[in-house]
């Protein structure tokens, strides 16, 4: 399941979404971080924790595990929308391919 993090942590993580955006690539939404855990191409999730209903976003941290993949509850979509580029809040980001985040994510990630 997703911890709750540290504010430390959640720094780091919206840091290298940011990162990941600018020089590597990110998916943005419930349906496409589903679709990139299950196919395995990510490598860091993070959800945001004040999306209603929360049924929404459910599987995804029980997915991520199950697929070895770190996933970290974030504070709220909006800051996360923000920190994938995005004028409105998402429930959920996906770093697929980590560009100049990966020393970020690999932190985060031990």
């Amino acid at each position: 399941m997703a911890e709750e993090p540290s504010k430390e942590t959640i720094e780091k993580v919206f840091e290298a979404i940011e990162v990941a955006k600018a020089t590597g690539k990110i998916k943005k939404g419930t349906n496409e971080v589903t679709k990139a855990i299950e196919k395995g191409t990510a490598k860091l999730v993070a959800v945001a924790s004040d999306i209603n209903p929360p049924e929404i976003i459910m599987h995804i941290p029980l997915l991520a595990e199950e697929k070895g993949i770190k996933c970290i509850k974030v504070t709220n979509k909006e800051e996360l929308g923000a920190a994938a580029g995005l004028q409105v809040g998402t429930s959920a980001v996906a770093v697929t391919t980590e560009g100049e985040a990966k020393d970020l994510i690999k932190e985060l990630s031990d």
